[in-house]
């Protein structure tokens, strides 16, 4: 699948993505569905199939319990799914973010839709921001997304983006994370999300001090042979190596980018510290990691495989810093 370039847009400076149309600072919500190319609606009709293979003698019945989903502008199917099936439009991922925008100091950096249409998400920068030692920025984003396929719940998620290498990381705490996730079975409700959200946004700080954790913890080299053994290669600790280790290319170039080749791995917060562990393999799965394309790595990055890849790490970063 070719870039959907004409189909992403963004404020500032470009995103780690590299994709999109840029917009001046400012824009309105209407402005941003425009540039975004989430100015269409999803639309339904039944299923409908002809009930012999000559096509002379066949006839067109209807299959009520499903339907198909199409956009409206091109007239290009999304998927099949049932009557009960609740649709979340462009036009509300956007929406849900005009009273932060216009009110709460929130301000929208990237919005725009993957795989034709399918999925489509925005993505904003809160007024949180905090720096770690050596002036490690990290800055406070809400994310959400959904699909029309089925592949993905309307999801909304609070974000961190490290400036100095635009990795992303999902906030979580004790373990899991902050995500708000509405079923497609279940109406999207943006003020019953956003009242939810409320709770997760306050344990920003919660967060925050667990990351001065980490860039505090002096890493051992066993300790982080290890660390990358078991994210990247499913390997426990002081477990016997396979003779065919799994993902040995992410390892030795995720190694390396710990080792002072990242973005960012020679500042204080992240040299040789369970920080630096975490961002190595973010900034791997963000910005080098196998992909198609960096429409499909995106995709991963956010919402697939590349995105258990990160909790992972997170997840283990935070016990050896705990």
């Amino acid at each position: 699948m070719a870039h959907l370039i004409e189909n992403m847009a963004y404020t500032g400076a470009a995103p780690w993505h590299g994709l999109g149309q840029r917009l001046p600072q400012g824009q309105s919500i209407e402005r941003w569905q425009a540039a975004a190319g989430m100015d269409w609606t999803i639309e339904s009709s039944p299923v409908q199939y002809l009930d012999a293979a000559n096509q002379q003698l066949s006839r067109l019945r209807e299959f009520s319990e499903h339907k198909v989903l199409f956009r409206s502008d091109t007239k290009d199917a999304l998927s099949v799914v049932s009557q009960r099936y609740q649709v979340v439009q462009p036009r509300d991922v956007l929406e849900f973010y005009r009273d932060l925008t216009e009110v709460s100091g929130y301000e929208l950096e990237t919005a725009g839709v993957l795989k034709g249409g399918r999925k489509f998400w925005a993505l904003a920068r809160t007024n949180q921001s905090a720096n770690l030692k050596g002036n490690d920025q990290v800055n406070g984003y809400l994310l959400l997304a959904t699909s029309c396929d089925g592949t993905l719940a309307t999801t909304a998620t609070p974000t961190l983006v490290r400036v100095v290498c635009n990795n992303t990381l999902s906030i979580a705490l004790n373990g899991a994370p902050q995500a708000i996730k509405v079923p497609h079975s279940t109406r999207f409700d943006a003020v019953t999300v956003k009242r939810q959200l409320g709770i997760a946004v306050s344990e920003w700080d919660a967060f925050m001090a667990r990351l001065r954790k980490m860039a505090d913890r002096k890493i051992q080299p066993h300790e982080a042979t290890n660390f990358f053994l078991h994210v990247l290669c499913d390997v426990q600790p002081n477990a016997a190596l396979p003779d065919n280790l799994p993902n040995e290319r992410a390892l030795l170039r995720v190694q390396s980018l710990y080792e002072g080749k990242g973005r960012g791995a020679e500042l204080d917060a992240a040299k040789g510290t369970a920080w630096g562990l975490l961002n190595s393999v973010t900034e791997y799965v963000d910005h080098e990691r196998r992909a198609r394309n960096v429409e499909y790595r995106m995709d991963s990055a956010w919402f697939g495989q590349g995105a258990l890849i990160k909790q992972r790490a997170l997840d283990t970063a935070l016990k050896l810093a705990a």
